[in-house]
């Protein structure tokens, strides 16, 4: 999918289609009233939405509900599998593959000093760029977890339980610090 900056797609009434990874409208394609940046829903982006009653911030992004990790590991699977790659995507391989797409992502960050939330700075052109970097790492997390045998939906959710209990918002609150530094 072509991404936005969001301004051209402010105000887009008709049908936007997703594309699946391949280009074609595949099988997880879906319809939409809403268009996309970089595979995302710019409603909000278009429309900032105020909590509060107008006071305070922004609606926070939110991505699209399609693909799941599901679909993109199926993806993902039928795309090695059409290759016969499978023979060098071992963890080991997807680990250094995936630690070298994260110094790409690195790289586009590279002396910039601090980046704005949305990369209200960045051109068209750097925003696509990190799109698929980004894409590359989510897509070798993927396989890494399958090859490893992790439902990785499952393993976030025992992961966001055990940090809740380790930085109980009552105690965190606005603090930086490690959970071992907090004192009871």
């Amino acid at each position: 999918m072509m991404a936005t900056n969001g301004k051209e797609a402010c105000g887009v009434n008709g049908d936007a289609t997703s594309v699946s990874s391949n280009g074609s409208n595949g099988a997880f394609a879906k319809k939409s009233h809403s268009a996309e940046v970089n595979g995302a829903a710019t409603e909000a982006s278009c429309h900032p939405k105020l909590q509060n009653g107008g006071a305070g911030r922004p609606e926070r992004f939110t991505f699209t509900s399609e693909p799941t990790i599901e679909d993109i590991r199926r993806m993902q699977a039928e795309f090695t599998d059409e290759r016969d790659w499978n023979q060098f995507h071992q963890p080991r391989n997807l680990l250094l593959a995936m630690v070298g797409e994260v110094g790409e992502v690195a790289e586009l960050f590279q002396w910039r000093g601090e980046v704005a939330e949305g990369l209200p700075d960045w051109t068209e052109s750097e925003r696509e760029h990190l799109a698929h970097e980004l894409s590359d790492v989510m897509i070798y997390l993927v396989e890494l977890a399958e090859k490893c045998r992790v439902d990785l939906p499952q393993a976030v959710l025992r992961k966001m339980a055990l940090n809740r209990q380790k930085y109980p918002a009552s105690k965190v609150h606005g603090s930086a610090k490690k959970y071992t530094e907090y004192k009871d």
